[in-house]
């Protein structure tokens, strides 16, 4: 059977999960401090809440690697969680994006309870998601194919939510006369796209039968021993928190670096455009450059890439030109970056395997969705802290930021994701050994091993 197919139907199921996330992880803080104007108790509550919320889904996310890698049903073992996810936490996110009726502590109550719900919602589909991209296919190149796929049409939803999150609801303020109103009917179009898309990967994505050394159920033991004694699993997701880290503190601060410190909110949607177009390209261009050149140097080029345009960005004066130059760089090389470590995490279940006797690919890929929460929780964390005290959130205009708060949200904008993304290369120069050669050394012994073991 050709599973080709699985490249576009696997992919697309990525367009409205994507958005779905962006919405919540860079625009609920926004949401909050300046739709619905919360005071500053109650954002810095409500920071602690989504910290503490996101450590402890993230904590709970192995866990639910390990049910899904139990799973046996008719349909397989991703594709019912696939449903459930999908549903509830689009549901969960529309509830997110409204006032809730109430204030103060009564908001804060409701409000959490509502955001652990969502992140357990969106682990449950989100796991069950990727795990499948290992299933579909052991070849490294087809690999790349369907990684390079998936992560355009993921950007493709990122950055539609990104760049038309500030017309659109401009537009549709006029029509009901509240922003508040607004984000929510635009909250109720993401997820409507979410549940369009991720049918079409629940009708269209064919998932090949495996054959493995050990079909045994895993314990919660065996969970521990597959994250932590795969060394290759854990340095790369060590490596990907950092990268994560300062990938999306940067994002969570656009919209209030175009509006506090450019002084014009609307740019913000012209740079989302050359942003996405960037890093969309690098993600189209991507298996063409992995013919040419090795992963690590693929790594390495991208690495500078994103230093020299953090230093530009920072050193830039307020104009659009080197800014949008400097955003150029960075969200290229990020793009590069991105599928690098997607086909690094993929490449660790066959490693498992080889040295356990056993594939777990929901347990591997519930590291993905853990080292997004946790980088999500310090990017939240460092955002909501830094609008309260750096003025921003009682400011009304650029007007009202003084120059000294536009310097801490720059640095904690620019020079701490750039720190991140260095010691990020760091740790994966000098711990993920896994290359071509080694990979198909693994594959050889594993297909010698199950011939035994068949006999």
């Amino acid at each position: 059977m050709d599973y080709k197919q699985n490249r576009y139907t696997f992919g697309l199921g990525t367009v409205g999960r994507d958005m779905v996330y962006s919405l919540i992880a860079m625009y609920l803080i926004y949401y909050l401090t300046d739709i619905l104007s919360l005071p500053d108790n109650v954002i810095l509550q409500i920071t602690t809440v989504i910290i503490g919320a996101r450590i402890f889904d993230a904590l709970n996310d192995p866990v639910m690697g390990t049910i899904i890698d139990n799973t046996k049903t008719r349909w397989g073992k991703f594709k019912p969680w696939i449903i459930i996810g999908a549903f509830l936490s689009g549901v969960l996110t529309i509830l997110l994006f409204t006032g809730l009726g109430v204030n103060g502590s009564q908001y804060v109550l409701i409000f959490s309870i509502f955001y652990v719900l969502w992140g357990m919602a969106y682990t449950v589909n989100d796991i069950s998601f990727w795990s499948m991209l290992p299933a579909l296919s052991s070849n490294q190149k087809e690999r790349e194919k369907i990684g390079s796929i998936a992560r355009i049409c993921a950007n493709i939803g990122t950055f539609t939510v990104v760049a038309g999150i500030v017309p659109i609801t401009a537009v549709l303020e006029k029509h009901t006369g509240s922003m508040s109103k607004a984000y929510t009917i635009f909250a109720i179009g993401a997820v409507s796209i979410l549940w369009i898309f991720q049918s079409i990967t629940i009708i269209g994505t064919k998932v090949p039968a495996k054959k493995t050394l050990n079909s045994e159920r895993t314990s919660l033991k065996g969970m521990i021993k597959v994250i932590f004694k795969n060394d290759q699993l854990l340095f790369i997701a060590i490596s990907m928190t950092l990268f994560m880290i300062g990938y999306l503190t940067t994002t969570s601060f656009g919209l209030y670096f175009f509006k506090y410190a450019y002084g014009n909110e609307g740019m913000y949607t012209i740079f989302a455009v050359i942003l996405g177009i960037s890093q969309i390209s690098a993600l189209i261009l991507f298996p063409i450059f992995s013919n040419k050149w090795t992963r690590k140097q693929l790594y390495t080029t991208a690495t500078i890439g994103v230093a020299i345009g953090y230093v530009i960005f920072f050193i830039s004066p307020m104009n659009m030109i080197p800014i949008g130059f400097a955003g150029v760089l960075i969200f290229f090389s990020e793009g590069l970056i991105q599928i690098l470590c997607l086909v690094f995490l993929t490449d660790t279940v066959e490693y498992g395997e080889w040295k356990f006797g056993k594939r777990n690919e929901s347990i591997t890929f519930s590291i993905q969705p853990l080292i997004y929460k946790l980088s999500g929780a310090i990017a939240s964390g460092i955002t909501g802290i830094v609008v309260v005290f750096s003025g921003i959130n009682a400011a009304k205009s650029a007007a009202d930021v003084s120059t000294q708060g536009l310097w801490i949200m720059k640095a904690a904008m620019l020079i701490f994701p750039l720190f991140m993304f260095l010691l990020s290369y760091i740790v994966y120069r000098t711990k993920y050994i896994i290359d071509s050669k080694m990979y198909n050394k693994i594959l050889e012994d594993l297909k010698d091993n199950i011939d035994k073991s068949s006999k």
